[in-house]
């Protein structure tokens, strides 16, 4: 029989997925909070779906997909316990119901981006370094498409300015990738650069993007400062009771403008996905496709593609009849 603790088996799931690469600091925080519930109230055996939605239904007030979530965690622990555990059962998927619900993205246009950094550059109080970091960094995020994040952790020495190549290291899934930017793009980085230097001495190391005081941008100081800006640019939009438009849209809006582009040229999107997904950092297609949302131009390519295979279909049953 198997004696041990809840807390003991948690432990020993994390530390092997740690061996794999994971840093799993949300899911290790929801394993921990599951193994005291379990512990506390006594359970022992092999871990059951009755035990996991006990706890995964706490609070009871939550969300549904907050429920859904906690229960998934609890669903990976079981799945790892179960080649290990007789008796070990893993609770169905979606019992609780889908883990997230997706929130229309907002789709930037030209307009909406070019009023965003302008607002950037008139930002108070007047500093042409804080004005740059944001213009930069916002014009930066609007063409790759990188999460804020992988923006934020850039070093000195990941852009490659001869081959305007940015080295991404602090990836989603600590998986380091290239990404390569158009010569319009490495401007105004080579330019924020050297204004950054003046201002504070360069540091092969340091971050890419400083604050007025020289260091790296905190994540909440970026976000809050975004609001003000919406609020500058685009008044309308964020007093009009529509989804407020958010950083993470900018990838989104990267995701169909590409997509957008291919139609035009006339290219098969399923044969150059995963060029994009490998572009965006993901390690599945399905994550790209996630990212894609019917914009009127789209529909309106689509409609377009539809009417000709339309018409050669029907070009072939008429030649069949004669």
């Amino acid at each position: 029989m198997n004696n041990k603790t809840m807390a003991e088996r948690v432990e020993a799931y994390l530390a092997y997925r740690h061996t794999l690469g994971y840093q799993l600091h949300k899911e290790g925080q929801r394993l921990r909070s599951f193994a005291r519930f379990a512990d506390a109230a006594g359970y022992q055996g092999p871990l059951t779906t009755e035990i996991a939605l006990r706890w995964a239904r706490l609070p009871k007030q939550a969300a549904r997909h907050y429920q859904a979530r906690r229960l998934s965690v609890v669903r990976t622990l079981a799945r790892y316990l179960a080649a290990r555990e007789p008796g070990t059962e893993i609770p169905p998927r979606h019992l609780l119901g889908p883990t997230q619900s997706r929130r229309t993205p907002f789709i930037y246009s030209e307009a909406d981006i070019a009023a965003l950094l302008q607002a950037a550059r008139a930002l108070e109080p007047a500093s042409d370094l804080g004005r740059g970091t944001y213009a930069t960094l916002l014009g930066l995020l609007a063409c790759t498409g990188l999460r804020i994040g992988e923006a934020l952790a850039m070093r000195h020495d990941d852009v490659n300015w001869s081959t305007a190549v940015l080295t991404i290291r602090a990836s989603k899934f600590r998986k380091p990738r290239l990404v390569p930017v158009h010569a319009t793009a490495i401007e105004p980085l080579r330019n924020y650069a050297l204004v950054r230097d003046r201002h504070h001495p360069p540091l092969r190391e340091g971050a890419f993007f400083l604050s007025d005081r020289g260091r790296p941008l905190r994540y909440e100081s970026v976000r809050q400062t975004f609001r003000a800006l919406l609020r500058q640019a685009m008044p309308t939009v964020t007093s009009a009771g529509r989804t407020r438009p958010r950083l993470h849209d900018l990838r989104h809006t990267v995701a169909v403008r590409c997509v957008l582009g291919w139609y035009r040229q006339g290219i098969d999107i399923h044969r150059v996905i995963d060029q994009l997904a490998a572009y965006l950092g993901h390690t599945k297609v399905s994550c790209t496709y996630w990212y894609l949302t019917g914009v009127p131009e789209l529909f309106a390519l689509a409609a377009e593609r539809f009417e000709s295979f339309a018409a050669a279909v029907l070009e072939v049953t008429d030649d069949t009849d004669l």
